[in-house]
């Protein structure tokens, strides 16, 4: 008769375990993990397979209809942006001390960042919204460029990633920004809307950011400038849009553009906190909307994340990005220039 070994019994019994566990966790009564699970894989373009793995299509579609993020359905207040009104000094608060106290001898910009909840979180505070531009990859619809190349190639000192672009078999090359694209008043790029949000984020000849669902000629008759296409809006005229569950995405390292009532502009950066090559961590909508409010962002929008956060300064990558490259880094169509 054939004996099985003691070690081969005890290795059966803990995989056995293992097995029913992640059972538990996959199919039980808490949907903590499937929601987890499912709205984080389906956000990104590479590991859709780990939800539809486990999960029939009809699940799928269930949990993310549970957990999304309605946005606020009105107008931006322009009237309500007063630029240049913030003051130096009595800082009522850490946050207020952080974004107003200036570094010596920098007019044009500071940078810092917190951790919070096993995620750091990079913002750059930049005090003249009129030294914000989007520049552009020199070979639009060809091939992208680093955001650090385009900053460095429009003479910026400051960037951050700001269209999604098509992720064509995954080859990630930023030449197909998703949506539309306006430069300078005009429309230059057409492109296919993605499920990341179908309104126009961006600046008018104010300098003051527009969130809009207006057609692009209908924002350029408003006055718009530069603007891409992305979402959601996480805050309107410093009301917040509605987050059920994790807000339909999971967490995610994420890139977010928000304008001030006093007129600063703050881009922030969050880093993930999971693998550059599976689950890559980040914030949640709900953890990123807490940040802004402590921060008093009046309108504030969601960029492109996961592996496209990045972050740039005096030609340095800040923040730690995802992507796969040895830098982190991929290939944008444009980005969020600061110049002197």
């Amino acid at each position: 008769m054939y004996k099985v070994s003691k070690k081969l019994v005890i290795t059966m019994i803990v995989l056995d375990i293992i097995a029913v566990f992640c059972l538990l966790l996959a199919y039980g009564p808490n949907k903590k993990f499937k929601n987890f699970l499912v709205t984080t894989a389906m956000a990104t373009m590479n590991h859709k397979y780990l939800a539809r793995t486990i999960y029939s299509e009809k699940t799928i579609n269930q949990v993310l209809k549970e957990n999304t993020i309605v946005e606020l359905d009105e107008d931006i207040d322009l009237d309500a942006i007063k630029i240049g009104t913030y003051q130096t000094s009595n800082f009522e608060t850490k946050e207020e001390k952080q974004v107003l106290k200036k570094n010596k001898g920098n007019d044009l910009y500071k940078s810092f960042k917190f951790k919070e909840s096993g995620k750091t979180y990079y913002i750059t505070v930049v005090y003249d919204p009129s030294k914000i531009s989007l520049e552009l990859a020199s070979k639009p619809g060809v091939v992208g460029e680093t955001v650090k190349t385009i900053v460095k190639n429009s003479g910026g000192v400051v960037g951050i990633n700001a269209s999604g672009f098509e992720d064509l078999n995954g080859n990630g090359n930023g030449a197909r920004a998703t949506g539309n694209v306006i430069k300078d008043g005009k429309v230059v790029w057409h492109g296919k809307n993605s499920r990341w949000g179908k309104g126009l984020i961006g600046f008018n000849k104010d300098h003051k950011l527009v969130l809009t669902k207006d057609t692009p000629t209908e924002a350029i008759n408003k006055g718009m400038m530069d603007a891409v296409t992305f979402g959601p809006f996480l805050i309107i005229n410093g009301k917040e849009s509605t987050v059920f569950g994790n807000g339909g995405t999971g967490a995610h390292p994420r890139t977010v553009i928000a304008q001030r009532q006093d007129g600063i502009v703050l881009f922030i950066t969050i880093d993930g906190n999971g693998s550059k090559y599976g689950y890559r961590g980040g914030a949640t909508y709900s953890e990123m909307i807490e940040v802004l409010k402590r921060y008093k962002a009046y309108n504030a929008a969601n960029l492109d994340g996961g592996a496209s956060s990045i972050l740039i300064i005096n030609n340095k990558i800040i923040n730690n990005p995802v992507g796969y490259g040895a830098t982190g880094e991929r290939r944008h169509p444009n980005a969020w220039v600061v110049k002197n």
